[in-house]
């Protein structure tokens, strides 16, 4: 099963920044365990959010041509909880890219407030040092992930006109 944490993108820059959305609801089973009396959006999930906001914005400033794997998270800050009925924004910009790897910043908002920063490595995974082969099929980027970028990308087709 795959996890998608983020719900659309407000914003996207193409190979500079992006600003996704997430609203928190009670609905998120994974609430109902993490604290019981007390929901509150776990802290990884947010890193994971982040990483699928910078993860699509890495991923396609170089054309999706790379599968885009999260290799480390060099710095995550919490300052405050996220409850069900919060709705946060993610705030990805790349620091540096290149063909091996990306870095980006980021910071997560709910409305003025900062509630983290989180700076995170990307690893190229087709490009890697190691020489390790990997399917030919983007296993990354799915068409689920695909969609978030709806409106904001350039397609390379056209859709279909209607007649």
């Amino acid at each position: 099963m795959r996890w998608i944490w983020i719900d659309k993108f407000l914003e996207f820059k193409s190979g500079e920044s992006a600003v996704s959305l997430k609203n928190v609801t009670l609905a998120e089973e994974h609430l109902h365990d993490h604290f019981p009396g007390f929901p509150i959006m776990p802290e990884c999930l947010m890193i994971e959010a982040m990483a699928q906001t910078a993860g699509i914005l890495v991923g396609e400033a170089r054309k999706f041509q790379e599968k885009v794997i999260l290799a480390k998270v060099k710095k995550a800050v919490f300052y405050h909880y996220v409850c069900p009925g919060d709705t946060i924004t993610l705030h990805a910009q790349i620091e540096s890219i290149a063909p091996e790897a990306a870095s980006t910043n980021g910071e997560i908002m709910r409305g003025d407030q900062r509630i983290a920063q989180i700076s995170l490595m990307f690893s190229h995974i087709d490009n890697n040092l190691a020489g390790k082969q990997f399917p030919e099929e983007n296993f990354v980027f799915t068409d689920m992930f695909n969609s978030l970028l709806t409106g904001f990308v350039e397609q390379d087709t056209p859709p279909e006109q209607s007649t």
